[in-house]
């Protein structure tokens, strides 16, 4: 059986907690053919992969957002069609209008013309039938913004959803999506072209998480912003439309995932699982440490990770309890811009005991750490606070995503496992801070508090019995097994 992957942005080119979640599952199924196929700005990321990849990987696939109109002969082509581009079929013009018009749209027929051999997006975005369809969304919607500007904003958007389209998808028994999005178009072709079963599996909600960062983004302005959240909308909505189980990690991802057009039937959730046994036996602090109370960041530094927060949280922090000493594990590369402002608010803040480790096997330092804390402004549900479980170490984690139910329970006895915070609050997460360096009876209450509940609920081999039960109900199975019809939860 062949299982394909279609993921976004991340494995296996970052780490990060879907990056992890998704090595994890193609180890946990050995026996099953994987293929990648990886939505990836450009190609200039081509093959830089940070992850060793399982022997059951058998090919990858890229898909690059922002590319040339590649096609064979394409020269050549253009020089006989320079003075006749090809036209639109009715039906495929009709999809197209309806694409921009945001109506109901006939993805089938899209994915019919881009499959065509002979379409060029280069000579579709700067031909006749998009100009025609730009103008009838512009007069039925946008007539208060100047034509010229609306248009090349349009081709903008659609460049990379067309580059999707144009991509030939490999043939797999079932497509597995860690998103939505622009993954959740090759899954609607895949779902077209070979009548294949479709599973997406969310850790956030991708189009919740992409209108928030439009709201904020400086780069867009005005209606044109609006244009991009209705582009991931529709994106999502076939996504859901096509899915044969849409999957989540905690109830209220399944609530927004319904909320935005996913039919409840569909949905399921499968909390994260991690293999709590790795984190066993792990070295403590050395001598010279031993007087001090170590605070662990595991996280990439990124804006969405809020670092500065918690660098200008832990400065205060610091002066009520000198004893605190913050250790920020993890890589710097995805933004270096980001990343060289937290070092120099460091170093302008004149903060000691802050430590950058860069990319580090957390198993090695996560045993000298007295607590974690994550200050994100948006997250799922967090493997670094699973892991801190595991080594019995409290949180301090931002109410975001799942990390209210993971630090007060959803459904368990297990207790408190931390304290939780409101987003961007420096005080509130010095205090916290504060808290937890001066009374170490709490932080070792809240540490097994946090084990139990990772006991409970939250084991790699829960996770992996639940995807062996959807993927035998959707007819994968691994040799030697049998699929179990109708085998569900």
């Amino acid at each position: 059986m062949r299982v394909c992957i279609v993921a976004e942005g991340c494995y296996p080119y970052a780490v990060g907690g879907v990056s992890s979640w998704t090595h994890n599952l193609i180890q946990l199924f050995p026996k099953t053919d994987f293929v990648l196929l990886t939505i990836v700005s450009d190609r200039s990321v081509r093959k830089k992969f940070v992850y060793e990849l399982p022997e059951n990987v058998l090919e990858i696939h890229e898909v690059y957002l922002d590319d040339e109109d590649w096609f064979s002969g394409r020269e050549i082509f253009l020089k006989k069609t320079r003075n006749h581009r090809p036209q639109m079929r009715r039906g495929e013009f009709q999809a197209l209008r309806g694409l921009l018009l945001n109506q109901a749209v006939e993805w089938n027929a899209l994915f019919r013309f881009f499959s065509r051999k002979d379409v060029s997006i280069d000579d579709l975005l700067m031909g006749e039938d998009f100009l025609n369809a730009a103008k009838d969304c512009y007069r039925t919607q946008f007539g208060q913004v100047p034509f010229t500007d609306f248009l090349w904003t349009l081709r903008s958007i659609y460049l990379p959803l067309f580059q999707v389209m144009k991509t030939k998808t490999p043939k797999a028994d079932l497509y597995h999506g860690v998103a939505t999005g622009y993954a959740g178009i090759l899954l609607g072709m895949a779902k077209d072209f070979f009548h294949a079963k479709v599973l997406i599996s969310e850790h956030g909600i991708y189009t919740r998480e992409r209108e928030e960062e439009l709201i904020k983004a400086k780069w867009v302005k005005g209606i044109y912003k609006n244009i991009w959240i209705d582009q991931f909308r529709k994106m999502s909505r076939l996504a859901y439309d096509r899915a044969d189980l849409v999957t989540s990690l905690y109830e209220h991802a399944r609530e927004l995932q319904i909320e935005l057009g996913c039919p409840a039937s569909k949905t399921r959730v499968t909390p994260n699982g991690i293999d709590a046994s790795c984190f066993q036996d792990l070295p403590g602090k050395p001598p010279e440490e031993s007087h001090m109370v170590n605070i662990g960041a595991i996280l990439r530094i990124t804006p969405i990770k809020d670092v500065k927060t918690m660098i200008q949280a832990f400065a205060y922090a610091k002066r009520r309890s000198p004893r605190l000493k913050l250790w920020i594990m993890g890589p710097w590369e995805e933004d270096r811009d980001y990343a060289q402002e937290c070092f120099d608010l460091v170093e302008m803040m004149q903060i000691p005991d802050v430590v950058f480790t860069g990319r580090v096997n957390v198993t090695d330092y996560l045993g000298r750490m007295d607590l974690t804390i994550l200050t994100s402004i948006s997250e799922g549900q967090p493997l670094t606070i699973l892991e801190s479980y595991a080594a019995r170490k409290p949180v301090i984690a931002t109410d975001v995503g799942n990390c209210r139910g993971l630090i007060y329970g959803e459904g368990d006895d297990a207790g408190k496992a931390g304290i939780l915070t409101h987003i961007m609050n420096v005080e509130e997460i010095a205090l916290a801070m504060v808290e937890l360096a001066e009374n170490a009876a709490e932080r070792r209450q809240l540490g097994e508090n946090g084990y139990r509940r990772l006991q409970l609920k939250y084991r790699l081999e829960q996770m992996k019995e639940a995807y062996r039960k959807i993927y035998r109900q959707l007819g994968i199975v691994e040799e030697g097994g049998e699929a179990a019809a109708g085998d569900e939860d």
